[in-house]
């Protein structure tokens, strides 16, 4: 499971990810969680950034998150392509 992302922030610890069985969808997508997520929100990147599953986050995380995925959506998107080229993916730390 490759973290593409984390946003830090004095209260919260988001982490951005591909399963790595991921690899056999075309259709661009994060997951997403924090610490201790069960399961995880599902993100669609395109054609437009949406969830998909909102997995164990609250309503107010979903949105919080579905804003930092249209945030950073260029970012993700050039991941995801990394990902999919059996690139090396770096990780993006973002605090706040």
């Amino acid at each position: 499971m490759p973290k593409v992302l984390l946003y830090i922030t004095a209260k919260i610890m988001w982490m951005f990810l591909f399963y790595n069985k991921d690899y056999n969808e075309n259709r661009a997508h994060v997951h997403v969680g924090k610490r201790d997520t069960q399961k995880l929100c599902k993100i669609w990147l395109e054609p437009t950034v949406e969830i998909s599953k909102q997995g164990d986050l609250t309503d107010a995380q979903a949105k919080e998150v579905l804003k930092l995925a249209e945030t950073y959506r260029d970012k993700l998107l050039r991941q995801w392509k990394n990902f999919k080229e059996g690139k090396t993916i770096r990780i993006i730390k973002i605090k706040k």
